[in-house]
C-alpha cells in the first residue's frame, strides 16, 4: 500500500490522476459491510488481500483520495477528503487530522488556484473537507476560483433548513459548518439536481441512497466510458454481492437498488468504475453473467 501520487490514466481526451490523502485498514470488515458474510471474504482472500482485506486482523482497507480530472482545459477535482484541523468528535480517523493531502496535490501538478471544478459526489465529512482551509481561524474555500457542485437533497438534508440532518448527529452540523457554508458565503456553491453536465465529457447524475443527494459523475469521451461512484461502493465484496450496503447507507433499500443498477450499466456499456475509497489500483472493470456481477480486471497505471 503507498500513498504516493499514482501515474495519471487517459480515458479518450481526458486525464485522470489519483490523489491519495491516506490509505491502510481503517475498520472490521463486517463492521463496514454489515450484511456481508465471512464466507465471501474468505472466499476471496486470493485477491481481496492486501489491497483490500488484511485477513488476519479481519480489517477492511481503504483509501481516502481524490480524483483529478483534466477535461476540455479545465481541472475538476472529484470529492476533496477529510481536510486538516477538523473538529470531528466521535470521529477519531478525522478528528484534529493533521497530513500533506494539499502538497501530494501540488505534487500531482496542482495548485489550488487553478482548480476550476470541485464535485462533492455527497455531503460526508471524508468527501467535502478540502473544500476550505483554515485561514487565521475562518473556514475559507481552499480552491478560490472553482466552483463548487454539491447536490441539492444533500444541501438541504444536512444544511440548516433539514435541521443538520435532523440534528442526530453533531458532526453533521460541523461538517456542514466547516465545509459547505464557507463556500456558499463566496458565491462558489452551485446546488444541483437531477443531472449536471459539466462539459462535453463529464456529466452528473443523481444516485440516491448512501446519502439523499448521492450521485455518480459519467464520463464519455471518445469510445471510452467511465463512472465515480462516490460511496456507492466501500469494497469489492459490495460487486459481489450488491444487496450488502455500507454501515453508512442511510437508505438501504435504495442505495442497494442504486448500486445494482449501476453496476449492471457498467458491465452492459463497457464503464470503468472508480470508488471512492477502493485500494489498490482504485477503478474496475465489471462483468455480468446471469444477474451476478464480478470485477473483469483492474484499471492499470493509476
Amino acid at each position: 500500500m503507498t500513498n504516493e501520487n499514482t501515474q495519471p490514466l487517459v480515458l479518450g481526451d481526458v486525464e485522470i490522476t489519483r490523489v491519495i490523502e491516506v490509505q491502510g485498514p481503517f475498520v472490521a470488515a463486517r463492521d463496514l459491510v454489515p450484511q456481508s458474510g465471512a464466507e465471501v471474504w474468505k472466499e476471496n482472500e486470493d485477491w481481496l488481500a492486501p489491497d483490500h482485506w488484511q485477513p488476519d486482523a479481519d480489517l477492511a482497507v481503504l483509501a481516502l483520495q481524490t480524483w483529478v480530472l483534466r477535461s476540455g482545459g479545465r481541472t475538476v477535482l472529484v470529492d476533496t477528503g477529510a481536510g486538516n484541523g477538523r473538529e470531528r468528535p466521535g470521529s477519531p480517523l478525522f478528528h484534529r487530522r493533521q497530513g500533506d493531502f494539499m502538497g501530494r496535490l501540488a505534487a500531482a501538478g496542482v495548485r489550488p488556484e487553478e482548480v476550476d471544478v470541485v464535485v462533492n459526489t455527497h455531503v460526508h465529512a471524508d468527501h467535502v473537507g478540502w473544500n476550505t482551509v483554515d485561514a487565521g481561524g475562518e473556514w475559507v474555500p481552499a480552491f478560490p476560483n472553482a466552483h463548487y457542485l454539491i447536490p441539492a437533497a444533500d444541501d438541504a438534508h444536512f444544511g440548516p433548513r433539514g435541521g443538520y440532518a435532523g440534528g442526530a448527529r453533531e458532526i453533521d452540523r460541523l461538517v456542514y459548518e466547516d465545509s459547505i457554508a464557507p463556500v456558499h458565503r463566496t458565491g462558489q456553491a452551485v446546488l444541483w439536481e437531477g443531472s449536471h453536465r459539466i462539459d462535453d465529457h463529464l456529466t452528473l447524475e443523481a444516485a440516491p441512497g448512501h446519502t439523499p443527494g448521492s450521485s455518480v459523475l459519467r464520463l464519455a469521451s471518445g469510445t471510452d466510458r467511465a463512472v465515480f461512484v462516490g460511496d456507492m461502493l466501500h469494497s469489492p465484496v459490495q460487486v459481489l454481492r450488491p444487496s450488502c450496503n455500507s454501515c453508512f447507507c442511510m437508505d438501504p433499500a435504495g442505495a442497494a437498488d442504486t448500486r445494482r443498477r449501476t453496476l449492471a450499466r457498467a458491465a452492459e456499456r463497457g464503464e470503468l468504475v472508480f470508488p471512492a475509497h477502493f485500494g489498490g489500483t482504485g477503478a474496475f472493470e465489471v462483468r455480468e453473467e446471469k444477474g451476478r456481477f464480478a470485477i473483469g480486471g483492474w484499471a492499470s497505471g493509476i
